[in-house]
């Protein structure tokens, strides 16, 4: 997978080999080159990451893997970006190979996974007990009868939630509310 950064023209790739890579244009323009690699040995993932996404002010992106955890990263401002650390790891919430993540404009991290689950995460504003900076907001098991490959909040007024599946569908969900 390769997104863009939500504001700044820095690209970032992930891949089977466990890693996720910023890129930017070298200064000449006629090239880009990798910046960095956030991977096992600076708290990254251990195996495939098949997805990213970025917050609404792009500060934070969010990772989800065959490792079966969510990673949240943050941005160091001061150099345009291109520097990122982790913050949190979630686990536990998935059984199966999570392949997609998404980032809605509230706040709302969606996940997708090969356990027919979609789960929804949310900051921690609580008094952080367990030491967490996201918390499972809601889980929907059995969202599909097969692998949820993909989800994708939309940007309109609505908080919609689409997946697609390997059941050969694509549902559309709507987030009632946010506590």
């Amino acid at each position: 997978m390769v997104k863009w950064h939500p504001s700044m023209d820095i690209l970032f790739s992930c891949s089977y080999d466990n890693t996720i890579k910023v890129w930017a244009e070298d200064d000449d323009g006629d090239d880009w080159r990798c910046v960095q690699t956030l991977n096992e040995s600076n708290n990254g993932h251990t195996s495939t990451v098949w997805a990213l996404s970025f917050n609404s002010t792009g500060d934070n992106m969010v990772s989800c893997s065959d490792d079966l955890t969510i990673k949240i990263w943050g941005a160091d401002a001061g150099d345009g970006y291109s520097s990122w650390k982790h913050l949190c790891t979630l686990s536990g919430y998935h059984d199966r190979t999570i392949f997609s993540v998404h980032w809605s404009r509230e706040g709302v991290i969606a996940t997708g996974a090969g356990d027919d689950t979609i789960r929804l995460f949310t900051e921690n504003k609580d008094d952080m007990i367990d030491g967490s900076m996201y918390k499972l907001l809601l889980k929907k098991e059995k969202a599909h009868s097969m692998d949820v490959n993909s989800v994708q909040w939309s940007y309109g007024e609505k908080r919609l939630l689409a997946s697609a599946s390997d059941d050969m569908t694509i549902k559309i969900w709507e987030l009632a509310c946010i506590p």
